[in-house]
Order: structure tokens, then sequence, then C-alpha cells
């Protein structure tokens, strides 16, 4: 079980911090060789599918997450959301919270548990710290795009 987390505060309203870090889609964009798609219908709630899909050609792999937490912040009631990785590969949880934080800025907190089918716990370091780089260069740039 490699589990790693981060934190980013940025100048954004609650809202729009969580608006970019939950359309899914947008995550194909600023993950490397990785298509994200949602298989579900509109707008994503509690058992919303998303599907990333990462490599290329016979290389590639599916990395199916379900939705099971959608609370989006409200007033000063953080957001939280829960996607729960079911694939054959990757395993394991994500958790997006959006809070204020400081000088009422948004503090964005990622949380994962990631696991890799035929990776031994050895690798959890390696793995933990490779999530925490993928992962938050995708979150600086998610949250930089407008």
């Amino acid at each position: 079980m490699a589990v790693f987390q981060l934190q980013r505060t940025v100048p954004l309203p609650l809202d729009e911090a969580w608006r970019r870090l939950t359309t899914w889609s947008r995550h194909g964009e600023v993950v490397p060789l990785t298509r994200v798609t949602v298989r579900t219908p509109p707008p994503t709630g509690v058992g919303t599918r998303v599907v990333a899909r990462t490599g290329f050609g016979p290389l590639a792999f599916d990395d199916p997450m379900d939705v099971t937490v959608w609370q989006p912040p409200r007033d000063d009631t953080p957001g939280v959301c829960r996607l729960e990785k079911r694939g054959r590969v990757v395993m394991g949880w994500a958790e997006i919270e959006v809070r204020r934080g400081p000088g009422g800025r948004a503090l964005v907190t990622w949380r994962e548990d990631i696991r890799v089918r035929f990776l031994p716990p050895v690798c959890d370091a390696l793995l933990a710290r490779a999530g925490r780089g993928v992962f938050g260069r995708a979150v600086n740039e998610l949250l930089r795009r407008g």
C-alpha cells in the first residue's frame, strides 16, 4: 500500500478550485499518456464511473474509478470527493478535499492509496514518491488552468 498526500494553497474561490479538480476529462490533459472518460451521465455524484486509460497501444491499461463520496464545498463547509479504484492493475482510492485556507484562499488536499498488481510491497515507497510527483504536477496544472 503506497499512501501519499499533497497540499496546495491557491488564490481561488472554493467552488472554482473544486470545479478545476473534479472536471474529470481535464485530468487527461495533464497526466502523461492518459485519456480520461466519464462512463456515466452528468452531473457527477456518488456512482459516477471515471476511467483513466494510461499507456499506448498494447501497453495501455484502464484505471476504472467510482465516486463513492461527493460533497461539493458550500459556504465554509469543505468539499470532499472520494474515488475508489476498481481496476485489475491499479487499486486503492483517492480523496480530494477543498477547504478555506489562510487568507481566504482555497486549501486543496489530495490523499491517495495506490496499489499496483504484481508490484511487491518493497516497491511502495518508490510508488508513493512517483505518485506524489505525477499527481503533484497534475494538481498544479489543473489549478493553474482556468
